[in-house]
């Protein structure tokens, strides 16, 4: 039956309403630091993509004669460390191996004690009250 959400994102018996919001707003706080996330994974690739690139400029400096530039170039940009003693992919792995596992680890936690592991209880709770009931392209899951 397409009509009603599946259980895996149904509230379990009893969890009251101010534990599915609370639960949600966990939720979507993970999301938000998801996307944080993506743009230090930017930040890793952009800076590496720049730092490869300052190879060629320097070369094109000394082929054009600013030798002292391009020795500035090599000496001071090349290889240099984005934060103090770290590169873009140590910065990744702190951020991924603190910060990030410690969070979904919480949000994980939040879930399985207070909504059975569902996940996004609070979002199919709001697609009920927002779709169609009846209505084609507003099925409560995909059909079989």
């Amino acid at each position: 039956m397409t009509e009603q959400p599946d259980q895996a994102h149904q509230r379990p018996d009893g969890v009251d309403d101010d534990t599915v919001v609370a639960v949600g707003k966990l939720s979507e706080a993970l999301e938000t630091i998801e996307q944080a996330r993506g743009h230090l994974y930017a930040l890793h690739q952009l800076t590496g993509h720049a730092d490869l690139m300052l190879d060629e400029a320097a070369d094109l400096l000394r082929r054009a004669g600013h030798d002292k530039l391009a020795d500035r170039v090599e000496t001071e940009m090349i290889g240099r460390n984005v934060i103090e003693g770290r590169w873009t992919f140590q910065i990744v792995e702190d951020f991924d191996d603190g910060y990030y596992a410690a969070f979904r680890g919480l949000e994980s936690d939040a879930r399985n004690e207070l909504l059975a592991g569902r996940r996004h209880v609070f979002e199919s709770e709001m697609k009920e009250r927002r779709r169609t009931h009846g209505r084609r392209h507003h099925e409560a899951r995909p059909c079989p």
